[in-house]
């Protein structure tokens, strides 16, 4: 039995409504992209959004918006995708990594208090695998040290904290997407503040310095970072699954959980308290993670490991030569982020993985550790 890792759940209707986009003739950003919009702000209780070509440009966009550059230092978890560091790089300013919390391997404030600096502008949290962090504790830390929030919620569009949207708590939020987010749109990000100001910013920055089209003056530089028509027809059919995929997603944990309790080699994460997870992922920690990869391949069970720490990626080692940048680099400073890199195992989850496949994986899982 082959089980892919993921697979979009996308059909007849995505195919039809973009279908309708082109015997509209509107397939550019126009009347589709303002009801996905309205419908994500109605989803989210957020005041202002704007769209993005992806999740890393979002997040682009909003530290651009809230002022972050050149200069700056922002706190970021050092277990998280790339992509969450690249984007403060891209705006001259430097990333400095935080190692997570044991549990539930979301941002550890206490290690982020000791990263301080004057230097230092915002906290980007990220919402892992479609866990909510503390946002609670992070709004009260970002307050006490005078920073700004950019909560990074790719992969957490539908989850909360306390009853509250995902990405609604920070100066800035961003989602994505991609393919394999929890609703997609192939490609496409999205940024939501309730600052009016910001969000005129916002609006100069994503259409080449200016906030309407239709003029050839730009007040200021900026980008071309539009959404389709094409991409929101089908945002707004996969918005119309989200309580079925939620539903979907929550149901295939829960027989992971029954299908591996007991399994002593296997942990799952545990959310903070008050905090809602639809999962992006199924992340376990096991014992030999990435012999048990190799079995679950000879199996026909794609699955996949956990980020590579941020502070050993290639990528960065150019902060090792920077004499302006006074944060460790060692290992000794990540222990919890590199034991999710060796021991994390993510394990399929779409929203047509039946049970009977569930059943296969988890077998397989058990035997290997018989």
């Amino acid at each position: 039995m082959k089980v892919p890792q993921f697979q979009p759940w996308v059909g007849a209707e995505e195919y039809s409504a973009m279908g309708s986009c082109f015997e509209k003739n509107w397939i550019t950003e126009g009347p589709q992209t303002r009801l996905f919009q309205r419908q994500l702000l109605d989803l989210t209780g957020s005041g202002y959004g704007v769209f993005a070509p992806n999740g890393t440009l979002a997040l682009y966009l909003g530290l651009k918006a809230i002022g972050v550059g050149v200069g700056d230092e922002v706190i970021v978890p050092d277990f998280t995708f790339i992509g969450s560091a690249t984007a403060i790089e891209m705006v001259g300013a430097k990333p400095v990594f935080c190692d997570v919390h044991p549990g539930h391997y979301q941002i550890d404030l206490a290690a982020a208090a000791k990263l301080i600096t004057p230097e230092t502008k915002a906290i980007m949290p990220v919402h892992m695998y479609g866990t909510v962090c503390d946002m609670a504790a992070v709004s009260d830390f970002a307050q006490c040290h005078s920073l700004l929030v950019i909560e990074d919620a790719a992969q957490a569009i539908g989850a909360h904290f306390k009853g509250r949207h995902a990405g609604t708590f920070g100066t800035v939020g961003i989602f994505s997407f991609f393919a394999d987010k929890t609703i997609t749109t192939a490609e496409g990000g999205f940024v939501i503040t309730d600052d009016p100001e910001i969000h005129d910013k916002l609006l100069h920055l994503r259409n080449q310095g200016r906030q309407d089209r239709g003029t050839f003056i730009h007040p200021e530089i900026g980008y071309n970072f539009r959404m389709t028509d094409l991409q929101s027809a089908m945002g707004i059919v996969q918005l119309g699954k989200l309580p079925e995929i939620i539903r979907r997603k929550q149901h295939i944990l829960a027989r992971y959980r029954y299908h591996l309790q007991g399994l002593r080699p296997v942990r799952f994460f545990e959310p903070p308290e008050g905090a809602e997870w639809i999962p992006f992922r199924i992340p376990v920690l096991c014992e030999r993670a990435h012999d048990l990869m190799a079995f679950l391949t000879s199996s026909e069970i794609e699955s996949r490991s956990f980020f590579y720490p941020l502070h050993r990626q290639p990528a960065f080692r150019y902060l090792l030569e920077d004499s302006s940048y006074c944060h460790s680099m060692g290992d000794d400073h990540f222990p919890q982020a590199i034991s999710a890199y060796d021991n994390g195992v993510c394990l399929p989850i779409f929203p047509e993985l039946s049970d009977e496949q569930i059943e296969y994986v988890c077998a397989r899982v058990r035997e290997f550790y018989a």
